[in-house]
């Protein structure tokens, strides 16, 4: 448990280092704000029609309340938008970074490749033009915001349940939004070493604390008032420093055989 603590603080600090990037290679990091304001108007505007028509959903999915007395019925409700609008922030959070990374790929790549070559860099690493992938990432983006869609049915049916649903529930939904965004935002320097999703998912599994820590302090800051706009150049060069820490900087790039660090690797993080 003490390990998982460890490695879930360390995670959150390779999010620090990625903002150390600014002072480091502002120029680079400035340019990737571009996509990531664009990205923001079109995710904030989808989430801004959600909550005009929140009253309307909220009452669409608890008609069993509709005879119920006024104030079991209005707080029934109550929770019921909270939770349409909290699960709705959880996809938006995953949709906000799978668009912001395809608008942007090549500002991205740019970053995370930048980062990885002052640390050595990837020996036989795959560096196609970014539109080559384009469309297996645009894929590969919209099954993560399916697949977070689906786990926030039971943080929604969750919300309802009185003082959980709006204490428990909200962490988790933070810890769960995290896995996702860390899950997007190494695919980058994944992709530079032959990875694909499905490996990212079985690396990312095997250093879960880390990775939930890196993510979950990305979705934190996503929080904050044009956070996600000023986070999200960080968050991948963050999630370069992620990928290094997983796999390390000396693996070979390997279609669909990815494996973990050995165990003492992840813990103690590649020499830097």
């Amino acid at each position: 448990m003490a390990d998982a603590v460890r490695q879930f603080f360390a995670g959150v600090a390779l999010l620090g280092r990625g903002f150390g990037r600014y002072r480091r290679d502002p120029r680079v990091l400035i340019a990737g704000l571009i996509p990531a304001v664009i990205a923001a108007a079109l995710v904030l505007g989808a989430l801004g029609v959600l909550i005009y028509f929140v009253p309307d959903l909220g009452r669409a999915v608890t008609p069993f309340a509709d005879h119920w007395a006024a104030g079991l019925r209005d707080t029934v409700r109550v929770l019921a938008d909270v939770s349409i609008v909290g699960i709705g922030g959880l996809v938006a959070f995953v949709t906000f970074t799978s668009v912001t990374l395809a608008i942007g790929d090549p500002f991205y790549e740019k970053i995370a490749h930048r980062v990885e070559d002052e640390l050595g860099g990837v020996p036989g690493a795959i560096d196609a033009p970014w539109w080559r992938g384009l469309g297996r990432s645009v894929v590969e983006s919209i099954r993560l915001v399916l697949t977070s869609a689906i786990v926030g049915i039971p943080l929604f049916i969750a919300g309802f349940l009185p003082l959980v649903g709006q204490t428990v529930v909200p962490v988790i939904g933070a810890l769960v939004g995290g896995w996702f965004l860390a899950v997007e935002l190494v695919s980058a320097p994944f992709e530079r070493r032959g990875l694909r999703l499905a490996d990212r998912r079985r690396v990312l599994r095997a250093n879960r604390p880390l990775a939930v820590g890196f993510g979950a302090a990305v979705f934190v800051c996503f929080l904050v008032p044009l956070g996600a706009i000023v986070t999200m150049p960080a968050a991948v060069a963050g999630g370069a420093l992620l990928t290094r820490r997983v796999l390390g900087p000396a693996d070979a790039p390997r279609a669909t055989s990815a494996r973990p660090a050995p165990r003492d690797e992840r813990r103690t993080g590649v020499p830097e």
